[in-house]
């Protein structure tokens, strides 16, 4: 594989998860609550596989951007300089921001209500925070220790992992609310940085090896066998966790081997991971790896048109645990077919938007100068 050329499995990953969201999301928000019986097995298969979506979203995010950092690495613009560092910045500071404004609604402002959920914490705040530790991680070891990247971020998910069930029962109510809200979900979070951004560092751990052994023939064999094995230990974790937790008598492994949904999940991305390895020379379409490069805004759209952001009127108030799962099944595959045709529609006019986006920042600019000069 040249180094040129472009992850093709990483943006079906991508458009898979992002369609599995979507469907997770409609069907979460509108199922009826008298049909969410976890004895009945197609719910229980569709709460399964709904839980793998953020693990893979979480470990792609760091997979893509550590593979992109290190192999735009240029001698002459390292550490805050870095074109991927500068990138990630105004990427993760934009996601943070983009996450706290869909959830606001321009006509319920000010009221304690819209300020408690804004305040609450989302997937779009924690994939954004996890790209700026990544670029800690970096500038922490590009001069002299960059070889210890690898290692740093390995280290990061094993500790998160681990710890997870002693953190999580920890107090936070010294903080802010809406810092303490990226620590505790008590306060309606619906992620924390704390244990996501294991997932991410493990991303990052997994991009590092794949840039390295970029130039290897057998990277692509070597990687699935890799994904497979690993990927079925760590489902099997429940077992060996519990037998290593009677061995040692050690109070976090009994807990972990007990809640092993971090470690389980992991084997669920590496299993995801060796599938679409597998599937890269037949999963090809340009439709498919433009969506997976679109995420964002179909994210964004999908939060509009569900949750109404900024407006309050979407999907989600109307139908909210209303449908029954004939409705919701036929209500999911439109949901999923709708936003990503709008997204395809908005693409077409992208570069225009952004044209005129990137004029009225530059009169605003001209404006701010000419106010205090």
């Amino acid at each position: 594989m040249k180094s040129s050329s472009r992850l093709i499995f990483i943006d079906v990953i991508r458009a898979v998860a992002i369609c599995m969201m979507l469907e997770g999301h409609f069907v979460d928000g509108l199922l009826a609550p008298e049909y969410r019986d976890e004895n009945y097995p197609i719910f229980v298969t569709w709460l399964y596989i709904r839980g793998m979506t953020a693990p893979v979203f979480f470990t792609v995010s760091g997979f893509i951007f550590t593979y992109l950092l290190i192999k735009e690495q240029n001698p002459e613009k390292m550490g805050w300089n870095h074109v991927r560092v500068q990138k990630g910045l105004h990427r993760g500071i934009s996601l943070v921001i983009v996450g706290y404004l869909l959830r606001a609604n321009i006509f319920n402002l000010f009221s304690p209500y819209t300020d408690l959920n804004v305040r609450k914490v989302d997937v779009l705040h924690c994939i954004g925070l996890s790209l700026l530790f990544l670029i800690v991680a970096y500038l922490v070891t590009y001069k002299r220790k960059k070889h210890w990247l690898p290692y740093i971020l390995l280290f990061s998910t094993l500790v998160l992992f681990i710890f997870e069930p002693i953190y999580r029962e920890l107090s936070y109510d010294y903080l802010p609310l809406w810092i303490a809200n990226y620590f505790t979900k008590i306060n309606g979070s619906i992620f924390t940085i704390f244990p996501w951004f294991g997932y991410t560092s493990l991303g990052g751990f997994m991009g590092y090896l794949f840039y390295q052994n970029r130039n290897n023939p057998n990277l692509y064999p070597k990687a699935i066998i890799s994904c497979l094995s690993l990927g079925c230990l760590f489902l099997l974790s429940p077992y060996w966790l519990g037998k290593i937790a009677e061995l040692t008598n050690y109070p976090s492994l009994w807990l972990i081997a007990k809640e092993d949904f971090l470690i389980k999940r992991v084997g669920n991305v590496l299993l995801f991971f060796a599938i679409f390895m597998l599937l890269r020379n037949i999963i090809t379409s340009p439709y498919i790896q433009k969506t997976g490069q679109k995420t964002l805004t179909i994210y964004i759209l999908h939060y509009i048109i569900l949750y109404g952001s900024f407006t309050g009127l979407g999907l989600y108030r109307f139908f909210h645990n209303k449908l029954n799962p004939i409705e919701v099944t036929i209500g999911a595959f439109f949901f999923v077919l709708v936003t990503i045709l709008i997204t395809f529609v908005y693409m077409r006019y992208e570069e225009r938007i952004d044209d005129k986006i990137a004029l009225i920042e530059e009169k605003m600019k001209r404006k701010w100068k000419n106010l205090f000069n």
